[in-house]
């Protein structure tokens, strides 16, 4: 299982922000048998995040505004970097930033590291005030963050969209004529909560975003159009909490998968998803995962 040169050894990874670095579950799942561990986001300096209350449950989902809390890129290199190399896991850093050239500095430094086999390029977090999703809701916002990118990294570069576009097509073909290996998507939707005994919104910064089960319609419609829009590999997320919702995905074009809030659930979710979709493929007579990709028309 490959995307662009990054060699996974099964389609199911782990979404950016759901999973900590990794090691928060490693008495939970072997981290090596993971398809690949993508961390959460990290930025070029230190980001204290947005106040509190920044999360709150809805029907089948959930709201975020966390806004991308990390102690930064080079806290990250000198201090978790080493932490993670012994487990064996695959690890993808999730990069963001403030501008294009944020990003570029931030990726050069993830660059450097050997273990490290490829980035996820966050255009898309509705939940920071610059940067994050401005750059993804535009082609050429995102075109230009991706170009200066690739200037700067030479691994794996793989791009996170925006679903809270009109045509979300039109981004994947941008980022890729700049050289994005891959895309994922999608990335959370916008959304908002009320406190009616208060009178006021229920997140610190008013909205948020949307994930979870209430939201995988809408992710496996995009990642239907993109798969059939862009030559390159696309990777599906958004609301997979079963192996059966996961292959729904790979139908629909995917050729990995990434499971986010159903990590909050069960935090064994990843390895009982891989296993489920063996099941399901020795049930169908399939050989391998392949045999169901794109499978969709």
């Amino acid at each position: 299982m490959n995307i662009g040169a990054l060699k996974l050894k099964n389609p199911v990874m782990t979404a950016s922000g759901t999973f900590g670095y990794g090691l928060e579950f490693q008495d939970f799942v072997p981290l090596d048998q993971i398809g690949g561990i993508i961390v959460k986001g990290t930025t070029l300096k230190p980001r204290e995040g947005n106040d509190y209350p920044r999360m709150a449950e809805t029907p089948m989902g959930m709201l975020n505004c966390v806004g991308l809390q990390n102690k930064g890129v080079d806290y990250f290199c000198e201090h978790i970097y080493p932490q993670l190399l012994p487990t064996g896991g695959t690890y993808i850093v999730n990069v963001s930033g403030s501008s294009p050239e944020d990003y570029a500095e931030c990726a050069a430094r993830i660059d450097a590291l050997d273990g490290i086999p490829a980035i996820e390029l966050n255009i898309s977090c509705p939940n920071v005030k610059d940067g994050g999703m401005a750059f993804g809701v535009t082609c050429a916002g995102a075109a230009s963050v991706v170009k200066a990118v690739r200037k700067a990294y030479h691994k794996t570069l793989i791009v996170k969209l925006s679903p809270n576009v009109t045509d979300i097509t039109e981004i994947a073909r941008a980022v890729e004529a700049e050289g994005a290996d891959s895309v994922s998507l999608i990335n959370t939707l916008m959304g908002m909560a009320v406190d009616i005994e208060r009178r006021r919104k229920t997140l610190s910064i008013g909205t948020g975003g949307l994930s979870g089960p209430a939201v995988r319609p809408v992710a496996l419609r995009m990642v239907y159009q993109v798969a059939h829009s862009v030559k390159i590999p696309v990777v599906g997320l958004g609301g997979i909490m079963t192996a059966e919702d996961a292959i729904a995905f790979l139908m629909c074009g995917a050729t990995a998968i990434e499971i986010g809030t159903a990590n909050f659930v069960d935090p064994a979710v990843t390895i009982k998803v891989r296993d489920g979709i063996d099941a399901w493929l020795d049930r169908h007579g399939c050989l391998s995962v392949q045999d169901i990709i794109g499978t969709i028309e």
